[in-house]
This record gives C-alpha cells, structure tokens and sequence, in this order.
C-alpha cells in the first residue's frame, strides 16, 4: 500500500510555479494576482483561505483578501465582485463557501468573470469542461487529476466509481476520469446516496473517488484487493482527546480500508493540499489568459 501524499505533490507543483514567477519577476512583467473574499467568521473557511492566501506568498503571488461581515447585504457582495471583474491588475477571483443562507450562492458565482473564475465554477466554464474545452477545471477534481497524474496511477480501461454527485467534486470528477486522455479512459458509475447496491458495485471498482461528505462512509467490505481510493472528505467528528474538541476524518475509513489497497490517499494531507496547489494554477493560467486543457 502506498500513500497518495497530497503534500508533497503539491509542493512539488507549488516549486514549479515558484520557479516560473521568479522568471516573470526577472523580465519585470505582471505577477498573478489572486483575490479572495470571505463572508463571515466560519472556522473551516477561516482556514481555508489563510491557507490560499500563504501558498500565494509562498510562491510570489499578490494576493487580496476581502472579508465582510455575515450580515453584508448580496447587493454589495455582487458589487465588490464586479469592482474585481474590472480590475486588470486581478487575475482570478475566488469566494470562499458556504455563504450565510441569505445570499443566493448561484447568483455570486454567475456574477464572477469567467476568465478569472479560478474555482471553476462558473456555469461557461463548466459547460466547457463538459464540451472537452480548455477552462479552468474546478479546482479540487484538477488536483486529484494532478495527483494521479504524478503516482502514474494506471486509469485506462479501469473501473472507477465516483460516491457523490456535487457539482464541486462528484459529477465534473465522473466527467473528467472518462476523458479519452490520461489520467482518464475510465469506464465511469457516479453514485450517491440513493444509489441501491452501492456494496457491491464499489467491489467492482479499481478505483473509488470518495466525496460523498459522511465520515468514515466506506469501509473495508466495499473495497477489493488493489484498489485505488481517493479520500476527498473532510469531516469533523468530536474527540474529546484533542485540545480543539475534535478530530478530521475522511469518508473512508482508512485504518481498515488502508491495509486492502494498493494507493490511498490520507486525511489530512492527501486530497486538500492538491486542491490548492490546483487553484495556483488555475491563477497562473488566468495571469497568462490561458485555460487548462483535459479533454
């Protein structure tokens, strides 16, 4: 069994970038220019983007931070998303969710420019995810590509069973894995919750993506010998034993899962950390007015 170690592929990937603003630095052109925006004080997306925006000193990128308290009317929040459209200097815009209940999700991501919609998540640039276009890739199925990408994972002609069906994660994965490129020439099931028989088709699968959101959801019965898994939630459950009153855990119970596969992927430090090296990209190929390419 060997980990998927999301760290380490994303610092080799954040290296990568290091390296080419350090070139755009040199020649004296534009630097990418990241801004984010967070509403409200919710711990997770608290740490989220305190980790996007350090990746982005880390690499050489600007960065901008834009935090409004929950009570911010849509009106302003859409505005300020408008005022960063037509900014030049900004070259991908991302806003941290969940947003509080009385701001339409939907409507503030319609409103993001398509070409600085670095999460992807834009219904342009999915459509032309679909269409096998070049567009950003959301970000989080753009690093698990990445990742498969850099362990060699073997995908073509395999049978992968992707559990959720969000349009953040499960479905543009399923879209992705079947791609006639690589990572991809899947044989594709995208299950989800209601999906009868779930047991016994994961059994059938080389490789599971797991982002359904339940913790500890697959277990060691619905995974055969030598599959891959790829861990992609991220829940707290509480454990007295720890100082914050809780501990992170996958969708997959990894203790028992672990020992039946031939690569997992650990939480944390396996699908999170991939995330954002993929939203740096995304951002590099915004700077340059390019789109990613997975068809």
């Amino acid at each position: 069994m060997q980990i998927l170690d999301g760290k380490l592929v994303s610092a080799a990937i954040k290296a990568q970038l290091a390296e080419r603003v350090a070139e755009i630095k040199l020649t004296g052109k534009k630097v990418p220019h990241l801004a984010a925006i967070l509403v409200g004080n919710d711990p997770a997306s608290e740490t989220y983007v305190a980790s996007k925006v350090k990746s982005c000193a880390e690499i050489g990128y600007n960065s901008t931070l834009l935090r409004f308290d929950a009570q911010i009317s849509e009106k302003h929040l859409l505005d300020n998303i408008t005022s960063l459209n037509e900014n030049a200097d900004i070259d991908g815009i991302l806003v941290q969710l969940p947003l509080p209940k009385h701001i339409n999700e939907e409507l503030v991501i319609n409103t993001i420019d398509p070409s600085k919609d670095v999460d992807g998540f834009h219904p342009v640039n999915v459509g032309k995810m679909v269409s096998g276009l070049p567009t950003f890739i959301p970000a989080t199925p753009y690093g698990i590509m990445l990742m498969l990408e850099h362990y060699n994972i073997a995908t073509k002609g395999k049978h992968a069973v992707v559990i959720g069906r969000s349009h953040i994660v499960g479905t543009p994965m399923s879209i992705l894995l079947s791609r006639n490129s690589y990572p991809g020439n899947c044989t594709v099931t995208l299950c989800h919750s209601n999906t009868a028989n779930l047991t016994e088709i994961c059994l059938q699968a080389d490789i599971i993506i797991a982002a359904i959101g339940r913790p500890n959801f697959v277990t060691a019965n619905m995974v055969k010998e030598g599959a891959v898994i790829v861990d992609v939630g991220i829940n707290r459950v509480e454990d007295a034993s720890k100082k914050s009153g809780f501990r992170l855990v996958g969708d997959v119970k990894y203790d028992e899962v672990a020992p039946k596969c031939s690569y997992i992927s650990p939480v944390p430090g396996g699908v999170g950390p991939m995330t954002i090296a993929a939203l740096l990209k995304n951002t590099y190929h915004a700077s340059l007015g390019q789109k990613v390419h997975m068809n």
